[in-house]
């Protein structure tokens, strides 16, 4: 119950059927995993060690990747990388074994603010992602943070892989890794490819103009986003990175301009979902973040920079009053 109001059930509360995940080859020893909208993974490998990318939210589903990537190579995970802190991206870090967990600084500093509060919240939302949710040890923390860049030699001829911080965008802390020999991203949540955004604990105005200025003049030519299906050529990874530009700069317009106008947060997601729902509204997790998203950039309007922490009670107050 919320304010004596028995609470509506979330839209991906009852996403439960599993989704077909995809093995992608993108280069020789380059992978991802991505599975119909459902967070994306990856692996590097270098000479005689593994890099993975985003470790999903429990280790057993962690482990399900691992036995797809044990398929191609057997080399230990030297490095798990974590792109930001978001329970669906972290608490299935247990399960790689490695040697380092590296993560931007913020990303630390996030942890500790409203780690506790963001496993509560995404559980509730998004409860299928949660398999076995007894097999997560705790939190996870990073052993090694940086905040502006990190470059990890791979050895051999395999060139670097770079860890570069583009600036606020989807979180505080958002970080990238590049392949500058092969021009593969791995963009985390900043860029999604045919999957709509969740922004609610976004910066939106620096993520949709520096931010994304940054990410676009790395000139990838295949791109790895946090959602839906791996960009393959230039173009498509121009379309994925101009798509979330336009999603953000629909939703800060439509809200922005309910603000001004002394506007109801409840008319903001009105107007955001008429502009938005057209384009993006059969994209994965569209319907299930709007709320969420235009809430955060409604706190902006009123001069909140730092996102206020969602708990599974916040979440309940704001479906109720915008769904």
């Amino acid at each position: 119950m919320v304010g004596g109001v028995a609470a509506k059930p979330f839209a991906s509360s009852a996403d439960l059927a599993p989704k077909d995940e995809e093995f992608v080859r993108l280069a020789e020893g380059v992978y991802a995993l991505t599975a119909e909208g459902d967070p994306n993974v990856g692996a590097i490998e270098g000479e005689d060690f593994l890099v993975c990318v985003e470790a999903r939210a429990t280790p057993v589903a962690a482990r399900r990747w691992l036995d797809r990537l044990r398929e191609h190579t057997d080399k230990p995970v030297r490095h798990l990388v974590l792109s930001h802190y978001h329970a669906v991206r972290t608490l299935g870090a247990s399960a790689f074994g490695a040697e380092q967990v590296i993560a931007h600084e913020n990303t630390r500093a996030l942890i500790a603010e409203r780690g506790e509060q963001d496993r509560a919240s995404e559980y509730a939302r998004m409860p299928r992602l949660f398999e076995d949710p007894a097999s997560i040890p705790g939190l996870t923390w990073p052993t090694l943070t940086f905040t502006d860049r990190l470059t990890i030699p791979l050895g051999g001829d395999r060139g670097d892989l770079e860890l570069r911080y583009c600036g606020r965008g989807h979180t505080a802390g958002d970080i990238v890794a590049w392949l500058p020999q092969q021009r593969i991203l791995f963009a985390g949540d900043l860029v999604e490819s045919r999957a709509a955004l969740y922004t609610g604990d976004a910066f939106h105005d620096e993520w949709a103009s520096t931010t994304l200025d940054a990410v676009a003049a790395l000139g990838a030519e295949q791109l790895v986003g946090g959602r839906g299906a791996v960009a393959r050529d230039r173009g498509e990874v121009e379309a994925a990175i101009a798509q979330s530009r336009h999603f953000l700069d629909e939703l800060r317009r439509t809200v922005g301009t309910v603000h001004r106008s002394g506007g109801t947060v409840a008319q903001a997601f009105r107007a955001a979902h008429d502009a938005l729902a057209p384009r993006y509204g059969r994209w994965p997790i569209f319907e299930h973040c709007l709320p969420f998203n235009v809430q955060r950039y409604w706190d902006e309007c009123d001069g909140v920079d730092w996102p206020r922490i969602w708990t599974a009670e916040r979440d309940q107050e704001v479906w109720a009053a915008l769904r």
